[in-house]
C-alpha cells in the first residue's frame, strides 16, 4: 500500500492542451505518448484496478484531438470492445455501435484507450478500483476508473457519467478537475442510461482548459437523445486555453448539511473563499432554501422511478447477476406513484427554471463538492449530497482541487453555472484555478 502521508512526485502530469502544444513541434513524441500511457497503465493495473479492459490498437489518428488517449467509462458503449456496464451479465457484451460519444472522439483523432471501471450501471455498487493517494480508500463512484486513470497520469483526459455525484465526487476525491456540463449538453445515444432525466456525460482532466476544450468539441445534439439540447457555441484556442473572468462574484451556498462536512474539508473550503477574496472576488453567502430543503427528496423519486422502469426485468431475470443496490433501486422505484413521479418533475422544472433569477448578480456558485476525503474500504463511494442539488437542476458544475485531508487523500471546491451558461462557468473556473495556484500532482501507485 501507498504511504498516505507522501503527497506527490514533482511531476505533475501534464494536461491536454499542454500535450497538443507539445506534438505540434515533436511527432515523434506525438506517435509514442499513448503506447507510453499504455505502458504505464500496464504497470500499475496491478495495484490501481481502474479498467476492465485496454486497447489493443494506440496508433496515432488526424484530428484536432490527434495523440490524445481519452479512457472511456464502461457503460458508454464501443464496438471494438467490450462494455461491461460494470455487471456480470454484460461481461462479454461487444456492442455493435460505438455511443455518439465514442464516434465522435474518433472523429477528432483521439485514442481510445480502453474501458474504464464503473459501477454496476452506474449505481451504488463498486467495482476494484483503489484510490491512487491511499490505496485503503475508495476513488469515488460510479465513474471511479476514470477518475483513479486521470489521477495516477495514466491518461490526461477520460469520460465519465453523472446521475447524482458521479463526475464531481470522484474528481474531488481524486484530485483532477472534473466537468459536468449542463444537461443535455452531451448527447447520451449508446450510454446506458440510468435515470434518463438526470443522466449527464461528462469529463476528467487535469486542468480546466483541458474540459473546456473537450466541451467544445463534444456538445452536440442527437435525434436518438430526446433530452438533448445543444449549448450555445464556444470554441477554446489550444494555445491560449479559456480566458479567465477576472475577479468574479461568487455566491457562497453552504446547505444546512454544512454541519457534517469534516473539519478539514470546511477549513479548506474557508481558505479557498480568503485566497479569492484577496485575489479579488467578491464572495457573498447565498441562501437556496428550496433548492436545499427539497432536492434530494425529489431527485430520489425520479431516481428510483425511472430506474425500476429501465432495471425491472433485468433484475427479476437475473437476480444471482444483479447486486442488493439495483434491487433497492428498483424496490424504491415500484413504490412511488405517478402523483408522487409528476410531482418531484414538476419540482425540477420550477427549481430549474428558478436558477437564474435566484443566481441574478452573480457569475457562479462556490460549494463544496463532497463532505470530505474519499470514504475508507471499497464498500462505499461516497456521499452525493453535495452534487444532487445541481444536477437535479442540469446545471453546469467543475470540481477543482484545493488541498489535501488528514489522511494525505484530496479535499476540493465544486463551482456551478446557471443552466447552459456552461462557457461563462468555464471562464470563472480558469480565474479560480489561477487564483487558488493548487496542483495536487501525481500519488506514487
Amino acid at each position: 500500500m501507498n504511504d498516505p502521508t507522501a503527497r506527490a512526485t514533482p511531476n505533475s502530469g501534464t494536461g491536454v492542451l499542454e500535450l497538443l502544444r507539445r506534438f505540434k513541434g515533436d511527432q515523434a513524441a506525438a506517435d509514442r505518448y499513448a503506447a507510453d500511457c499504455l505502458e504505464r497503465t500496464k504497470a500499475a493495473e496491478p495495484v490501481l484496478k481502474a479498467f476492465e479492459y485496454l486497447p489493443v490498437d494506440v496508433t496515432r489518428r488526424p484530428g484536432p484531438l490527434s495523440g490524445i488517449p481519452v479512457a472511456i467509462k464502461d457503460i458508454i458503449a464501443t464496438s471494438d470492445m467490450p462494455t461491461t456496464n460494470g455487471s456480470p451479465i454484460y461481461r462479454d457484451h461487444i456492442p455493435a455501435k460505438d455511443a455518439w460519444v465514442v464516434e465522435r472522439l474518433r472523429s477528432l483523432g483521439a485514442t481510445i484507450f480502453g474501458k474504464t471501471v464503473s459501477t454496476e450501471f452506474a449505481w451504488r455498487h463498486p467495482g476494484p478500483t483503489v484510490n491512487p493517494w491511499n490505496h485503503a480508500h475508495t476513488p469515488g463512484g460510479s465513474s471511479s476508473g476514470s477518475a483513479a486513470a486521470v489521477a495516477a497520469g495514466l491518461v490526461p483526459l477520460a469520460l465519465g457519467t453523472q446521475t447524482l455525484g458521479s463526475v464531481i465526487r470522484p474528481a474531488a476525491f481524486n484530485g483532477v478537475v472534473g466537468l459536468k456540463p449542463s444537461f443535455g449538453a452531451i448527447p447520451r445515444t449508446g450510454v446506458h442510461p440510468l435515470s434518463p432525466s438526470l443522466d449527464h456525460v461528462g469529463v476528467f482532466a487535469r486542468r480546466v482548459d483541458d474540459v473546456a476544450y473537450a466541451l467544445s468539441l463534444l456538445t452536440a445534439s442527437s435525434d436518438l437523445d430526446w433530452h438533448g439540447r445543444p449549448l450555445p457555441g464556444f470554441q477554446i484556442d489550444p494555445d491560449q486555453g479559456v480566458p479567465p473572468l477576472p475577479k468574479p462574484r461568487l455566491a457562497i451556498v453552504r446547505f444546512e448539511k454544512w454541519s457534517k462536512a469534516e473539519p478539514k474539508q470546511q477549513q479548506t473550503f474557508e481558505a479557498a473563499i480568503a485566497k479569492l477574496r484577496d485575489a479579488g472576488a467578491v464572495a457573498q453567502e447565498l441562501e437556496l432554501a428550496e433548492l436545499d430543503s427539497t432536492n434530494w427528496h425529489a431527485i430520489n423519486i425520479i431516481l428510483a422511478s425511472e430506474a425500476a422502469l429501465i432495471f425491472s426485468d433485468l433484475v427479476a431475470r437475473y437476480p444471482d447477476r444483479t447486486s442488493d443496490h439495483l434491487k433497492s433501486a428498483v424496490q424504491a422505484g415500484k413504490g412511488h406513484g405517478a402523483f408522487d413521479y409528476l410531482a418531484a418533475k414538476a419540482q425540477q422544472e420550477k427549481l430549474r427554471s428558478r436558477l437564474a433569477t435566484d443566481l441574478a448578480g452573480f457569475d457562479a456558485v462556490l460549494t463544496l463538492p463532497a463532505f470530505g476525503e474519499a470514504p475508507k474500504g471499497l464498500g462505499y463511494t461516497g456521499d452525493a449530497e453535495y452534487c444532487a442539488p445541481w444536477t437535479l437542476l442540469g446545471a453546469p458544475a467543475v470540481a477543482l482541487p484545493a488541498g489535501f485531508g488528514n489522511n494525505g487523500l484530496p479535499l476540493g471546491v465544486q463551482i456551478v453555472g446557471s443552466y447552459r451558461q456552461d462557457y461563462h462557468l468555464l471562464r470563472v473556473a480558469k480565474w479560480i484555478e489561477g487564483a487558488l495556484r493548487f496542483d495536487p500532482g501525481l500519488p506514487r501507485i
